[in-house]
């Protein structure tokens, strides 16, 4: 019984933090490359002010871009006013912490952008992508270094 009072409770509470993540309008536009995000549901990043106020991206690569100079793309914006940041995880199409997710790179999957960070829950799930997606690297968020965004952009892993 205990542990189904807690498997529920973490169930509410993912349901709850879910949706206080507040989805792209259809007029959103990424304050990196300026495409509309809602164009793209499967690669969506948001990052959430401590005011409530939302950046969202059509890709984990330009979220990182922005993570390095918020002030660069939305002057006004500092990283000490961030709240939280999500990434959409590839395989379940949820929302998860941008910090906690892996993300492989350099796979034959492209996003709206091309060459991605392809965010996923689990070093089991990274792994399986890895091989089946033919990807080079898995990183966690902490490695992914200021110039790896722009090198994505060229091809580079």
């Amino acid at each position: 019984m205990r542990r189904l009072l807690v498997a529920l409770l973490f169930l509410w509470l993912g349901v709850a933090l879910a949706q206080a993540i507040p989805k792209p309008g259809p007029k959103d536009l990424c304050p990196v490359c300026g495409m509309l995000v809602a164009k793209y549901p499967h690669w969506v990043a948001t990052i959430v002010y401590k005011d409530g106020h939302a950046h969202h991206f059509d890709g984990a690569k330009d979220m990182f871009k922005f993570w390095f100079d918020p002030p660069k793309y939305a002057p006004g914006h500092a990283r000490e006013q961030i709240a939280s940041i999500w990434v959409t995880d590839y395989y379940n199409l949820q929302k998860i912490d941008a910090k906690t997710a892996l993300y492989v790179i350099g796979s034959d999957v492209l996003g709206p952008m091309g060459h991605e960070f392809v965010p996923l829950a689990t070093l089991a799930d990274a792994e399986e992508f890895l091989k089946e997606h033919k990807g080079r690297r898995i990183l966690r968020f902490g490695e992914v270094t200021r110039e790896l965004p722009f090198l994505l952009d060229a091809g580079k892993f």
